[in-house]
């Protein structure tokens, strides 16, 4: 365990050597920012904190000691502007290495960061300029992000400040020109601007697949919460290089490519890439010696399209999943190429790691595995009330004795929300489980996602789990479609793998695989062939829209 993690954490082992009970100890406030990238810093200097490689593979090695003295520079710079504790600041600055710099600085000042994706409109700005009160943004220069916002800003009257990165426009501040402007050392606040653990530092829009996004606060702690993440699941080691393929956008930037990482005192790997593509991907992680990694099951799904065998995966030793439930068909086929086991687990852009399979358990292929001991999990009915072993439920988090750290605050803004999804003691997450009689918990689907036909209750994922299993099928979704007779039927969205081609006869074809393979009630009535499906920005499937319901 790195120095770092036993100063924040408190762990209990069995006689076998398993993880019997965890918690993690505050003395004080806590900063990441100072206590952690300085800290850092200060006793080793020279080591790298990151790999960052360009999508034209141009690689830069930026130590702890960097991460520090440009961070400062950005706090000054910030600072100068009038940015203070509490301001709400956005970054868009997709996988670009300055993100570092800025989300440390704000840290380090106690503004509010907001990531976000370069993909939003002018309509997307404004709404989230005026929800959260937006004082400055920082974006990149590349693609249509700054258009965007200077259509926004006609709408806007909190938003001041546009920097941009990489790039220049009139009306703008030019990022790196004026940031070198300022000293590298920064003092940290006391007195008024110093940062309390309960202060919000890190605002999210989530992208979810219904209604508008929400806003997702989380204290000066939350990195704390993290540390679960990179030391009990990612398993990254201080001498590893990890890699979470994620855009900073998206909440899974903070899960693996800053937070927990870093406390554990590995460096992270980015990979600057515009667009995903299988092959590039697995060379980098051969090239660059990844050790350990993480994706969604999208990208899973396409590595494995590849031939594996072409590539010296031979430094990558551990690796996990996380975004969507896992079908055992990707499991098995990436364990049968590399012979790792994907370790997978469940969480939210308003929690850390919430169930896992963690570094000491054997995975069961499609479970998420057991309740992280941060947390205490139950799957409960709709009173709020623990169900038994078998039955399905909601996955919550008890709260009536104590908050945990990783919890997020509430919803911005929004107490009716917030009281809600946590209410009685509970935090109600929305998605439903069944527990085995190992207490392994096994992902059914959102809530609003069960269909329900003639009296039937289907998880889309149990569906979508046999689909995949078909060699025609690459990406799959079930939602329910209005039926006359049954109420809902089940309706099948899928993405064909490379050399098959959409026919009535194929149709037949899975609708027989599903009903040979599963209960017949199951099968899906209705399939459509597509050329993709419909993703939010962290990449889980938007059925809402598929299901043509409004966003």
């Amino acid at each position: 365990m790195s120095l770092l993690c036993e100063k924040y954490v408190r762990e209990v082992y069995d006689s076998q050597g398993k993880l019997t009970d965890y918690d993690i100890k505050v003395d004080g406030t806590f900063n990441f920012g100072f206590d952690v990238v300085d800290k850092l810093a200060e006793e080793q200097p020279d080591k790298r904190a990151m790999l960052w490689i360009s999508k034209d593979n141009e690689a830069k090695d930026i130590s702890f000691l960097e991460m520090k003295e440009k961070s400062n520079q950005c706090a000054n710079f910030l600072k100068s502007l009038g940015i203070k504790k509490g301001d709400k600041v956005m970054l868009v600055l997709k996988r670009h290495y300055e993100w570092w710099y800025l989300i440390v600085a704000l840290h380090k000042i106690g503004a509010v960061c907001i990531p976000a994706t370069n993909q939003l409109m002018a309509k997307d700005f404004v709404y989230r300029f005026n929800s959260a009160g937006v004082k400055a943004i920082v974006c990149t220069a590349e693609g249509e992000v700054a258009d965007a916002v200077d259509e926004a800003q006609k709408k806007s009257p909190t938003l001041e400040y546009k920097i941009l990165s990489r790039g220049t426009k009139e009306g703008w501040i030019p990022f790196f020109e004026e940031m070198e402007k300022f000293p590298s050392t920064f003092a940290r606040p006391s007195g008024d601007e110093e940062v309390k653990n309960e202060d919000p530092i890190l605002m999210y829009f989530t992208s979810g697949t219904t209604g508008f996004p929400k806003m997702v606060q989380h204290n000066a702690l939350y990195p704390l919460g993290h540390i679960f993440t990179a030391r009990h699941w990612h398993n990254v080691q201080q001498d590893g290089l990890h890699l979470t393929v994620a855009e900073t956008g998206w909440g899974k930037a903070v899960w693996g490519k800053l937070y927990g990482q870093w406390l554990c005192e590995a460096a992270v790997m980015v990979y600057d890439f515009d667009r995903f593509d299988a092959h590039d991907l697995l060379k980098a992680v051969s090239d660059y010696k990844v050790t350990t990694f993480c994706a969604p099951p999208t990208i899973y799904r396409f590595m494995i399209q590849e031939d594996l065998s072409h590539y010296d995966l031979s430094s990558l030793r551990y690796a996990t999943i996380a975004g969507e439930a896992l079908n055992p068909e990707v499991y098995e086929k990436f364990y049968a190429a590399t012979g790792i086991k994907l370790m997978e687990a469940f969480g939210q852009t308003e929690t850390t790691v919430v169930v896992v399979t963690s570094k000491y358990m054997d995975p069961k292929p499609g479970s998420m595995g057991k309740p992280s001991p941060q947390f205490d999990v139950c799957i409960a009915d709709e009173n709020g009330k623990e169900i038994n072993t078998g039955e399905i439920g909601e996955i919550c988090i008890r709260t009536a004795e104590k908050t945990p750290v990783g919890l997020f605050m509430g919803y911005y803004l929004n107490d009716e929300l917030t009281k809600k999804a946590w209410h009685d003691g509970l935090y109600h997450t929305g998605d439903l489980a069944w527990k085995d009689e190992d207490g392994y918990l096994w992902y059914v689907g959102r809530d609003d996602d069960i269909i329900k036909s003639s009296g039937y209750r289907i998880g889309p994922f149990e569906v979508e789990s046999v689909l995949m299993e078909h060699p025609s099928v690459v990406e799959c979704a079930i939602t329910a479609a209005p039926d006359p007779v049954r109420g809902q039927v089940v309706k099948a969205t899928i993405v064909l793998a490379k050399g098959y081609e959409p026919s009535d006869t194929l149709k037949k074809e899975l609708q027989n695989y599903v009903k040979h393979a599963t209960a017949p009630y199951k099968y899906p009535r209705i399939v459509d062939f597509v050329e993709e499906l419909p993703k939010t920005i962290s990449g889980k499937i938007r059925r809402v829209e598929i299901r043509g319901e409004s966003k």
